[in-house]
């Protein structure tokens, strides 16, 4: 995450925000959505970054694998994107480049396990 963000000038929030669909690794570039100004940018990573980078996302490939065979809600969607794509939540291209090691419920799944 530190190289990303000294690289690429990133803030620790805009990085922990990354998606899949974000990273373009043909033009070595990574988009950054709602930054500064709620305005979307988009700035480059180092070339010396990328095979680790490679090597990350297929590491958290696994869990994003896991969470599908558990089946949990999937991830978090701006805006009404969730009710417009219903399923989009789950699929990879969505899922977090830095995601959490633990499951995060919402409050809705919380309060329904009785939390």
């Amino acid at each position: 995450m530190a190289r990303i963000i000294y690289g690429g000038g990133l803030s620790l929030d805009e990085c922990t925000r990354l998606r899949i669909q974000d990273i373009d690794f043909e033009k070595k570039t990574l988009m950054v959505r709602a930054g500064k100004g709620d305005k979307d940018r988009q700035t480059v990573f180092s070339e010396t970054i990328e095979q680790d980078l490679r090597r990350h996302l297929n590491k958290i490939e696994a869990l994003y694998e896991k969470d599908r065979s558990d089946d949990p809600a999937g991830v978090h969607m701006p805006d009404a994107l969730d009710r417009k794509y219903p399923n989009a939540s789950k699929e990879w291209i969505w899922f977090w480049v830095f995601p959490s090691g633990q499951l995060t419920l919402s409050f809705q799944q919380y309060a329904s396990k009785g939390g």
